[in-house]
């Protein structure tokens, strides 16, 4: 299978294309060239949903991932002419989406931005079930649903700790579930280097998740001794 086919393959495979009839993506594309404003919209309601996902996976804060996913609509749009059509528009599009992530994350760094926020427990309970592999088909105790809510603060704390490079990748691989071609248009990186730096990215998240689980034991048995 072709580079081309298997990102395609790949893409559909994580929900990233939205199903168009033959020949609806270049006539769309036709469009946003000449700047057609309804085309636009257009664009914005086909996959808005689908960016500010993957934007708010990288920069876990609901605000900023408000603001950048527009920003990055806005510069698909004044961009649009350098698509070639070599990919899907999508997979484009998310090779956008992730340049602004970075670059974002890099200038709150500047500005010493701490600020985390824990994922939202009804709009991406099915993200993070799908990157901590933990589905169940009953409805949980309400211990079990606190133990729940708790590993996903951990998760999301451990992610945001990430080095750039490695989270955008854990996103792409483990929540996002695109494969290793699908990751090397994207981000422009050697499939060696992709999986060296996602060995590394998971072993690091597995570790930290684990530091902050001793900790919150740690404190509820300290509470439950006085």
């Amino acid at each position: 299978m072709g580079v081309v086919a298997e990102i395609d393959r790949a893409a559909a495979a994580a929900g990233f294309h939205v199903p168009m009839s033959d020949g609806y993506e270049q006539k769309l594309v036709e469009r946003l060239k000449r700047r057609d404003e309804a085309a636009f919209n257009e664009l914005v309601r086909l996959y808005q949903g689908k960016i500010y996902r993957l934007v708010f996976r990288m920069l876990g804060d609901a605000g900023e991932a408000e603001d950048l996913a527009q920003e990055v609509f806005v510069t698909v749009f004044k961009s649009i002419d350098s698509f070639r059509g070599d990919s899907k528009l999508s997979t484009w599009m998310y090779r956008v989406a992730t340049n602004h992530c970075k670059n974002r994350i890099k200038y709150l760094g500047r500005r010493a931005h701490k600020k985390k926020k824990e994922f939202d427990e009804v709009g991406d309970r099915d993200a993070i079930e799908s990157a901590t592999m933990a589905t169940s088909a009953t409805v949980p105790r309400p211990d079990e649903m606190v133990h729940a809510r708790q590993t996903e603060g951990f998760i999301q704390k451990a992610l945001a700790e990430l080095p750039d490079d490695q989270k955008e990748l854990v996103v792409l691989r483990d929540i996002e579930n695109m494969t290793y071609d699908a990751i090397k248009e994207v981000t422009g990186l050697p499939e060696g280097t992709v999986k060296s730096r996602l060995h590394r990215a998971r072993l690091a998240l597995q570790k930290r998740v684990q530091e902050l689980q001793g900790v919150a034991q740690g404190a509820g048995k300290k509470g439950q001794g006085r």
